[in-house]
């Protein structure tokens, strides 16, 4: 069974500002260390299309999976699995509005469906208590660079 989930956050930078942070993969270990990112690859890069390995470490173990990322700047950024370790699908957008005087609304939606070995607990962890921790980081990293 598929988990998703979608969550809102305003964000004081315009959108396109917001847009170069999310499009930005690969400082993400910089500032979602905390989250488990270990590192990003972009393994393909053809403008508003990108093909990325991420590795994040959960349960201490380091796994990988990879991404297809579809830039359409200021207003969208969508992705899809193209392979992953424990991990049958990720399907997700970010999907940005301006929201006055220089502001982002910025809605994040995420579908995944994990493996067997994957413990539903952990599931409910990441969602519950990682996607919000994940959602501040980017808005601390979109705030801090102006």
């Amino acid at each position: 069974m598929a988990s998703q989930a979608t969550r809102t956050i305003e964000v004081g930078v315009s959108p396109d500002k917001f847009f170069d942070v999310i499009a930005d993969v690969t400082a993400y270990p910089r500032f979602l260390a905390k989250l488990g990112m270990v590192s990003v690859q972009i393994d393909q890069d053809q403008g508003d299309v990108k093909i990325v390995t991420h590795a994040v470490k959960k349960l201490g173990k380091t796994v990988s999976y990879t991404l297809r990322y579809q830039l359409d700047k200021p207003k969208k950024l969508s992705w899809t699995l193209v392979k992953g370790q424990m991990m049958s699908e990720n399907t997700g957008s970010w999907v940005l509005e301006g929201a006055g005087e220089g502001r982002t609304r910025a809605t994040y939606t995420v579908e995944a469906k994990f493996g067997m070995l994957v413990p539903k607990s952990l599931v409910k962890v990441m969602i519950s208590r990682e996607l919000p921790d994940m959602l501040a980081a980017f808005k601390q990293e979109a705030e801090g660079r102006g």
